[in-house]
């Protein structure tokens, strides 16, 4: 059999309505609500954890962060851990991984020291935009060496740690901390222009060696290239061009509860976090960013369709978590999961050749970042390991034709289960159930208005409800359970 290449285009810290096509009227995604318009458009799909490391080992190995023993970040992903390009490559699949991957931690180590492999057979890492000597300051070296001054955006301050302990020198120049009040690595403020040209941004160098491989990659293998962009990460820092298909006047900002309205300065400036001119700042500088990466996943879509790669490739489009974006009065992605931390998009498009595949619909259960793995696996005609713990999607994406095919096309409901060191949260169609290792629990009604913003575990109306997630998620705990197989029986 022909198996199909599988591409996959990941961002970080995009949220699910940071498309126009999930129903954002501000922010522009022409070519990403086009791929939607092609795929199956998963409307309700949750990562397992709020932060990159756990969420990314998570997706790519098929298992929860508690099976890795990674549910907080700083900590490497082992070496020999199966992952996707494991999987696949002993049916033949040469494998690429160009952009961020952050299976390890970047802030103490040197980027010039090759990367451990993970199964990729061609690695192009850089998991920050421009403060490390990694392969993304190598590519603008060459490209264009006298940009190399203009491309960072800012050096992390755990790593400004590691340097003053490590006695290390730092080489490379910031130009945002410097160029305004507010700039820095976790600036919340707003959007900053990017200083540099257009052409060697973070998000240009992950599309033009993406095409690079897509040109001189093994034709006589099927491949998985990921496409690893680092936007939209705070700081939101982006071409001017992009930057100027906003009016940041115009763009919606988020509705908060009374009391949490109050808390808010009025009529403030940018420099005050929360104000509407701050909110409206920061929106425009993510979606400007998301709006750049839409125009590469642009040029991506259409080379695949120009060297007739789209008849025989999958493409899925999702990102590693999402960005709070001035709800509950917070930036940035963690505790305790807020649907805006959690639910990103999820877009898969199967080859265009494969007859009967599923289109332009969108999918309304609830399915996780664990069900990806299995789900490419069984797309490709590879049996799934037992030791995953995801289901496969498969029925959605292929749905058995004729009188049966709407039942096919179902799986079981199952709520999504978020894990981190310290506390699980469960979201349900209805309710998210969040509990703590001390047995502080909490449940939000999510059908309720601002349901997100009210604990209501010691309403007493909610009593039932309250066990019912609570058994839910033991259920969950028991079943995800993957002990080491016996060799034999004793």
């Amino acid at each position: 059999m022909q198996r199909p290449n599988i591409l996959i285009i990941y961002t970080d810290q995009q949220r699910w309505d940071a498309l126009g096509v999930n129903g954002n009227p501000d922010i522009q995604t022409p070519n990403l609500d086009r791929l939607a318009q092609e795929s199956v458009n998963f409307d309700h799909y949750f990562v397992q954890n709020p932060v990159c490391m756990p969420s990314r080992a998570s997706f790519l190995t098929g298992q929860y962060p508690s099976k890795l023993g990674i549910t907080h970040m700083g900590v490497p992903l082992p070496e020999g851990t199966i992952t996707l390009p494991k999987f696949l490559r002993n049916y033949g699949y040469h494998s690429a991984n160009i952009g961020k991957l952050h299976f390890l931690p970047h802030a103490n180590r040197d980027h010039r020291i090759p990367h451990p492999g993970y199964g990729f057979d061609h690695l192009e890492i850089a998991d920050e935009p421009g403060p490390y000597e990694d392969a993304y300051r190598a590519w603008v070296r060459h490209k264009k060496p006298e940009q190399l001054n203009k491309i960072s955006a800012g050096l992390p301050p755990t790593a400004a740690e590691w340097y003053r302990i490590m006695r290390v020198e730092d080489t490379v120049i910031h130009p945002t901390v410097n160029q305004t009040e507010n700039g820095g690595r976790f600036d919340f403020k707003g959007a900053i222009p990017f200083p540099g040209d257009d052409d060697v941004t973070y998000s240009a160098f992950v599309a033009e060696q993406t095409l690079n491989y897509l040109e001189h990659r093994p034709t006589n293998q099927p491949f998985l290239c990921i496409a690893s962009f680092y936007s939209p990460h705070s700081p939101w820092i982006a071409p001017q061009r992009f930057l100027d298909l906003y009016a940041p006047d115009s763009l919606t900002l988020p509705t908060f509860p009374p009391e949490i309205d109050a808390q808010r300065p009025k009529d403030g400036t940018v420099d005050e976090l929360y104000s509407d001119a701050q909110l409206r700042s920061a929106h425009h500088g993510y979606y400007t960013m998301v709006t750049e990466v839409d125009y590469y996943v642009g040029q991506i879509l259409d080379r695949l369709e120009e060297t007739g790669l789209a008849e025989d490739t999958i493409v899925v489009f999702t990102s590693d978590h999402g960005e709070w974006l001035g709800e509950h009065l917070r930036y940035g992605k963690g505790y305790p999961g807020h649907d805006c931390v959690s639910r990103v998009p999820l877009l898969v498009r199967m080859p265009k050749k494969m007859k009967g595949a599923a289109s332009g619909i969108r999918c309304e259960e609830l399915v996780e970042g664990v069900d990806v793995i299995p789900t490419l696996l069984e797309c490709a005609g590879i049996q799934i390991p037992p030791h995953l713990q995801g289901r496969s999607l498969y029925p959605i994406l292929m749905p058995i034709k004729g009188r049966e095919q709407e039942e096919s096309s179902k799986l079981a409901p199952k709520p999504a289960l978020m894990e981190f060191t310290g506390w699980k949260m469960l979201r349900s169609t209805k309710y998210r159930y969040v509990v703590h290792d001390d047995g502080r629990e909490f449940l939000y009604d999510l059908e309720q208005p601002m349901g997100e913003y009210h604990d209501v575990a010691s309403n007493n109306s909610y009593s039932e409800a309250l066990n019912d997630m609570r058994y839910q998620l033991i259920q969950r705990v028991v079943r995800i359970e993957r002990p080491i197989p016996k060799s034999w029986t004793y």
